[in-house]
């Protein structure tokens, strides 16, 4: 699928799959998923809830995930609407970061990690 950045550890070790989610997926989530797309032990995607999200999150997609992060609180509200049935009780984690940020802006990049990190393996 579009956007997914798949490796292997080469020890054998499965990875985590990690999913941040936005609105649109043009800007945060794109941007969350390439700065910790070399993170040791993990493997990456993204998608946007709204409709013209450039890679809409689908039912696949969260079936894939072992994690889950959303940007902003409304995010949660329309996982919770659209997909609850698909999230399986996997934890969702909203990272508070609002709609203010360019695709790999220096500021998203520091707020990502300063907060994802603690949730990842070796974070």
């Amino acid at each position: 699928m579009a956007g997914w950045r798949s490796r292997s550890t080469g020890s054998g070790l499965l990875l985590r799959k990690v999913l941040f989610v936005c609105s649109r997926n043009r800007l945060r989530s794109p941007t969350a998923e390439q700065v910790f797309a070399d993170w040791p032990g993990v493997e990456t995607a993204s998608a946007g809830v709204d409709h013209d999200a450039d890679n809409p999150l689908t039912p696949e997609l969260l079936r894939w995930a072992d994690q889950i992060f959303v940007m902003e609180r409304a995010h949660c509200d329309k996982l919770s609407r659209r997909f609850r049935a698909h999230l399986g009780g996997k934890r969702v984690i909203c990272l508070e970061i609002p709609d203010e940020y360019g695709y790999m802006d220096e500021g998203l990049v520091r707020l990502l990690k300063a907060k994802v990190p603690s949730y990842l393996p070796g974070g």
